[in-house]
């Protein structure tokens, strides 16, 4: 389901019961489109997460931890001035529309008395957020500034008067009789999801298919079928559907979205539904938006790298040749009186393979005798090459390998950890600090803790700093360590130094889905204690090596992760 009207009207109708009366007391804007206020009311502090995401705009009270900027953007700053310790008066929703006005008083830097209305409009990639003075009707500032450039019909800046969006056609469903929504329904000479979308204000897709459904269902009782599905929102059931192909979110059961693939959760609240659905859709979006230039960055260093490999194998397979131009040297040495001065080629009886001649290219500018020293020269230049290029080559495939894992973290990263991954790639001289931005402390976000089926903790490092000093410092020599085999993924530690076969399992499980290959069957994991993996001098970060080792072979299931982030009860 979209965030459409219907389920704008059952959130206000939430969010009034716990905020309304209650006063501002932070204020922050952790991604350019969302905010999240601190309300303190009826003795608790609650989050209020106001999001203008093109992709995932919607408001709700949330229990997520967000990191804000170093540096407070504009906007903030002007509503810290004029909403820090203001009061919640009223939560309004215009008509049936996901446009929310929160009314708020606040005294100014002089004492006066403002009302101030912070205007949400949920317009899919059109949303916003701004604050106006309900006096002069002017807008103060906004999330998005839009000019008549871009809009013709309305400016949102600063200064500008405020002009409503275009009002909605149709019938708000929640202000109008019985009288009026059987006259309506009455007039549709086809009961469609599309003509329902067209007479009542708010009905997203989902909703309009779920009220089409029941009144097909009972044509000869449409008046009934209207007053319960309308009273269905006053007794709610916040519900999350999943199927093969999709995933709702909605107010209550809605059975045509049902079918036999379907998974059905119900929650305690509204908000709390909303956490759970939007949740990882937007961190993985926010990764990608905060992490973009560091995958692009990783990218090309990796395609430079593979560059640099393929130059060094073709010096080997080049090296491979080093024995041929020993034997023509030697030929050449041999048969030197036979060799005419000023020829470009020369047939020489080859010893090394009886009954046969050999071939030798030669620089007639040359004398034979040089002729041959040049080609032990090539010769020796090979050999050493060899061993040179050898060891290049294993630090270069160390550095893709380094790399690749750098960019499996990022796809299992949350926000919060794209910074320390950031952090740890200036270290490794990949990146350049800016000199305006001092070093964050890469002790902030601690490893993910999970639990085994009997309560045994399990750490799962997050980015290869963390697996360092998961590995080497955290943990006891005897406890467990596993890891992807032979795959870029994240270092996992049980705290036990004698653990279940089930919970070693269900280690390697974490391991498997905190891995490169997290979404492949019979992923391969390998289980050691920690006193038999060991870092080599030099090796770079996340980097270990292991023996005595036992795999297993795994299926991550992210359901079952999900479980073992909460203590099994006793």
């Amino acid at each position: 389901m979209s965030f459409d009207g219907v389920f704008t009207h059952v959130m206000i109708q939430e969010l009034r019961e716990k905020l309304t009366g209650g006063r501002i007391s932070k204020i922050h804007q952790p991604y350019p489109n969302e905010l999240v206020l601190v309300i303190r009311s009826l003795g608790k502090n609650h989050k209020l997460l106001l999001s203008a995401h093109p992709s995932y705009a919607r408001i709700h009270l949330t229990n997520m931890t967000y990191q804000n900027p170093d540096t407070p953007p504009n906007f903030v700053m002007m509503l810290r001035k004029h909403l820090d310790g203001a009061l919640l008066q009223e939560i309004e929703q215009v008509e049936n529309d996901r446009i929310i006005h929160f009314s708020f008083s606040h005294r100014n830097e002089l004492g006066d008395l403002e009302d101030l209305v912070l205007v949400v409009e949920l317009m899919g990639r059109h949303s916003t957020i701004l604050l106006l003075n309900r006096e002069s009707g002017k807008i103060l500032d906004s999330v998005k500034h839009i000019g008549s450039s871009q809009n013709s019909y309305r400016s949102i800046l600063p200064g500008a008067m405020y002009t409503d969006p275009p009002k909605p056609n149709g019938l708000n469903p929640f202000q109008i009789t019985d009288k009026q929504a059987f006259e309506q329904l009455s007039l549709l000479t086809t009961l469609t999801p599309s003509t329902i979308q067209q007479s009542f204000q708010g009905f997203g897709r989902d909703t309009a298919i779920e009220l089409a459904s029941r009144l097909n269902a009972n044509p000869n009782e449409k008046l009934p079928v209207w007053q319960a599905f309308l009273k269905a929102f006053e007794q709610i059931q916040p519900t999350m559907l999943q199927t093969e192909k999709k995933e709702y979110f909605i107010p209550f059961l809605y059975p045509s979205l049902v079918d036999d693939t379907t998974t059905v959760s119900h929650f305690n609240s509204l908000s709390e539904l909303l956490d759970a659905f939007y949740h990882e859709k937007a961190e993985r979006d926010r990764v990608k938006q905060q992490g973009g230039q560091l995958i692009k960055k990783i990218t090309n260093e990796i395609k430079r790298n593979e560059g640099k490999r393929g130059k060094r194998e073709a010096t080997l397979i080049e090296a491979e040749k080093a024995e041929l131009l020993r034997q023509k040297g030697e030929l050449l040495t041999t048969f030197l009186h036979e060799v005419p001065r000023g020829e470009k080629l020369v047939k020489l009886p080859n010893y090394y393979e009886e009954d046969r001649l050999m071939e030798i290219q030669l620089d007639p500018a040359l004398t034979p005798n040089q002729n041959a020293q040049k080609y032990f020269q090539r010769y020796q230049k090979l050999r050493n090459a060899v061993k040179v290029v050898g060891e290049q080559l294993k630090e270069t495939q160390a550095e893709i390998d380094y790399l690749h894992s750098v960019l499996s973290q990022l796809e299992i990263a949350g926000p919060m950890d794209v910074e320390l991954i950031k952090e740890e790639l200036i270290m490794e001289g990949y990146l350049k600090r800016s000199s305006v931005k001092q070093k964050r402390s890469t002790q902030k976000a601690k490893p993910a803790l999970f639990y085994a089926s009997d309560g045994t903790e399990i750490l799962v490092g997050r980015n290869n700093l963390q697996n360092d000093q998961l590995t080497l410092k955290t943990a006891n020599k005897n406890e467990f360590w596993l890891h992807a085999k032979d795959i870029p993924g994240s270092h996992v530690i049980i705290r036990s130094t004698d653990p279940s076969e089930e919970t070693m399992i269900e280690a390697a499980e974490l391991a498997a889905y905190y891995s490169k290959y997290r979404h492949s069957a019979q992923v391969p994991v390998d289980i050691v204690q920690v006193r038999h993996v060991r870092k080599p001098r030099g090796a770079k970060p996340g980097y270990v090596i292991y023996d005595n080792q036992k795999t297993f072979f795994i299926t991550p299931e992210e359901a079952r992760v999900e479980q073992m982030k909460t203590p099994p009860q006793k």
